[in-house]
C-alpha cells in the first residue's frame, strides 16, 4: 500500500473582511503591459541576461501591522480551548492586507515595482508582477546575494 502526500494551505475568509472596518486599503503589485514588454525588450538589446523567477509563499511573508484574530481550523482545534482564537502575526492566504504586506518586504529592499540596484555601477533591474519577478541585467555576486534574501524571506524557505 503506497502513502498519498497531500497538501494543504491555511487560508482566511477574507471575503468577511469589511474596508473601513476589518482594513483600511488594499493593494496588488501590477505593472502595465506595456512596461513589461519593454523591460522584456531592453535585456537584449543592451546584451543583459533575462530571468523570471516566481516568488514562493508570497502571502505569508508580510508582516501585519494590524492587530487580526482568527478562529481554529476545523480539524485542529485546541480540545480543550475550541473557543481559542489565534492572533495572527504574519499574513496569510486569503487576508485583504496580505499583497500590501508583501509589497512592504520588498520595500525592504526597493523603492516601487520596477526596482533598479546597482553593484559597482553594474544594474539589475527587476520587475515585479504579483509573485512573478523579472530579472534582466549582468548578474553579479552581490546581485545573487540580494535574489537569495528575497526568496529566503519566510517560512518552508530555509
Amino acid at each position: 500500500m503506497a502513502l498519498g502526500r497531500y497538501k494543504a494551505r491555511l487560508v482566511a475568509k477574507g471575503f468577511h473582511q469589511r474596508l473601513g472596518v476589518d482594513y483600511h486599503e488594499m493593494f496588488n503589485l501590477v505593472d502595465k503591459p506595456m512596461i513589461i514588454h519593454f523591460v522584456i525588450l531592453l535585456a537584449p538589446s543592451q546584451g543583459w541576461d533575462l530571468r523570471q523567477l516566481d516568488v514562493n509563499n508570497k502571502f505569508i511573508q508580510g508582516t501585519l501591522k494590524e492587530e487580526i484574530f482568527m478562529a481554529q481550523p476545523q480539524g485542529f482545534i485546541d480540545k480543550n480551548n475550541p473557543l481559542h482564537m489565534r492572533h495572527l502575526h504574519k499574513t496569510i492566504y486569503g487576508l485583504k492586507e496580505a499583497p500590501r504586506a508583501w509589497y512592504n518586504e520588498l520595500q525592504h529592499f526597493f523603492t516601487t515595482s520596477l526596482f533598479i540596484c546597482k553593484d559597482k555601477g553594474i544594474p539589475l533591474l527587476l520587475l515585479v508582477y504579483v509573485d512573478d519577478i523579472i530579472i534582466i541585467g549582468i548578474f553579479s555576486r552581490a546581485h545573487i546575494n540580494l535574489g537569495r534574501r528575497i526568496l529566503a524571506k519566510g517560512p518552508g524557505n530555509p
